[in-house]
């Protein structure tokens, strides 16, 4: 593949070409988005596994 962009590396020119994550080019890539509730979730650890009284 070749493209406009070129980037020097160990003496040696090489092309850059940008992609995107794909099925195709990723094999654990599902293509599926997945929302991670960060909100609460010490208290939930907290909840879990603090010691009972």
């Amino acid at each position: 593949m070749k493209s406009k962009k070129s980037e020097n590396h160990q003496g040696e020119d090489h092309f850059v070409v940008v992609r995107d994550i794909t099925m195709d080019s990723h094999p654990a890539y599902t293509g599926e988005k997945r929302f991670v509730d960060t909100a609460g979730r010490v208290e939930k650890f907290q909840s879990k596994f603090s010691r009972k009284k």
